[in-house]
């Protein structure tokens, strides 16, 4: 459209297409500005994302710290299988100087075995589960495939929060990312990760035009629903003006318990 716009011009205008012509400039401007405002702008979207993909990174790093720690941990537990193996010995010594005692010295024994077994459970459960900061680097890859520019705000903060509520949060979001990708036909997709003094909340605007993600035989909606609602917390979507509106909220008391 350029070239033909400057072929029409140089045809009303003969000679008025020289580079020696010092109108040149104000001729030419005014039709390639938007050209390079386009370029500029998805030039600084593209390193932003890039900026926000090697934070994710670097979250990623720091729960492999954590999880070098949760191995720590679970040496430390030496010490708890320690102290088994000396109330063992003392029950079998017990059997003979002091058999009504025997029974209390198994009790306890086998308390702490159940004790150790449920702590380590917790930590291999955690530690499987998936966080904000691996989810993020997931899915913000399959929007980027997808052509969906993502805009977050606070995740650096939200890398932060409690196990617990990265992995719940994970899975809802990874979810509604997701129908985003199949259903919204969007072209951006803004994430706000707030705390208060009450709990969490995530929000996820995008600017696509789906009217429902309802869809029969699914159960996306309503497993996101329950997700939220086991904890207490709160699941809701609006299409506004701009598109859909995903709001999740979560309780600190509630995932304090």
């Amino acid at each position: 459209m350029i070239f033909v716009s400057l072929w029409r011009v140089n045809q009303l205008h003969p000679g008025i297409i020289n580079i020696n012509n010092p109108d040149m400039f104000n001729l030419i401007f005014p039709l390639v500005s938007p050209i390079i405002s386009y370029t500029v702008s998805r030039s600084v979207i593209h390193q932003r994302q890039l900026r926000q993909t090697n934070r994710r990174l670097q979250a990623i790093v720091r729960r492999g710290e954590r999880e070098r720690i949760a191995r720590d941990l679970h040496d430390t537990l030496g010490q708890s299988f320690s102290m088994i193996t000396l109330k063992t010995e003392l029950a079998k010594k017990l059997l003979v100087k002091a058999p009504d005692r025997v029974a209390q010295e198994l009790d306890d024994i086998a308390q702490t075995s159940r004790d150790d077994l449920q702590l380590v459970r917790s930590i291999v459960n955690d530690l499987h589960q998936q966080s904000l900061s691996e989810m993020m680097l997931m899915q913000g890859k399959n929007l980027a495939e997808a052509n969906v520019v993502l805009l977050t705000s606070g995740e650096s903060e939200a890398a932060e929060w409690p196990t617990k509520v990265q992995i719940r949060l994970s899975a809802v979001i990874s979810e509604a990312i997701t129908n985003v990708i199949r259903h919204a036909h969007a072209h951006q997709v803004e994430m706000i990760f707030e705390q208060n003094p009450n709990g969490y909340l995530v929000e996820i605007q995008d600017d696509g035009h789906s009217k429902s993600y309802k869809r029969t035989g699914s159960n996306g909606i309503s497993g996101m629903q329950q997700r939220m609602k086991e904890v207490n917390g709160t699941f809701t979507i609006n299409h506004n003006r701009q598109g859909t509106q995903v709001s999740l909220t979560l309780p600190k008391e509630q995932l304090s318990q």
